[in-house]
């Protein structure tokens, strides 16, 4: 229990953030981040001392977020890679952007790719531990990363645009 209290609850900021995100609401994620410790402490018996404690948290996390989404409405199949597919031009990333407004591009994308990218470049988890994190294949990680980055590019090369700045072609 000594481990748990110093490693894993070491890492709340970084759980909160993802949560955060995942909820856009204070109270919820607050809600989801005890709800994640709890269940990391009732079950801290099957983890394994040396391995990766951030990505284990991360994935309860997740676990706790989609069991409780299950419980509050049907999922869907998602269509926004679909529409990731069809984008024809990949504009340049503009230099001058501040932290807002590539958080703001941040929160238009869908989630299926904001999740990765947030777990990828904000907290730094490699595609491996994506993978473990949210359940899916290695393959759809790299996917979603690579769609989830073009759409954001997208999303800051139209505020760019708009801000006066010139193609950089």
């Amino acid at each position: 229990m000594q481990v748990f209290e110093t490693e894993a609850l070491g890492l709340a900021d970084q759980l909160f953030r993802v949560a955060f995100r995942l909820l856009r609401d204070r109270a919820r994620a607050e809600d989801l981040v005890q709800e994640t410790y709890l269940q990391a402490w009732r079950s801290f018996h099957r983890f394994e001392l040396g391995t990766n404690l951030r990505a284990w948290l991360y994935k309860i996390l997740f676990n706790v977020y989609y069991s409780g989404q299950r419980k509050e409405r049907l999922q869907l199949v998602p269509a926004e890679e679909t529409l990731a597919e069809t984008i024809a031009y990949d504009p340049p990333t503009p230099q001058r952007v501040t932290d807002e407004e590539v958080l703001a591009a941040l929160e238009r994308l869908p989630r299926d790719f904001q999740i990765p990218l947030l777990l990828a470049d904000v907290e730094e988890l490699s595609y491996r531990e994506i993978a473990d994190v949210l359940e899916i294949p290695l393959g759809t990680v790299m996917s979603r990363l690579h769609r989830g980055r073009k759409l954001l590019r997208t999303e800051l090369a139209g505020y760019a645009r708009n801000a006066g700045y010139r193609d950089l072609k």
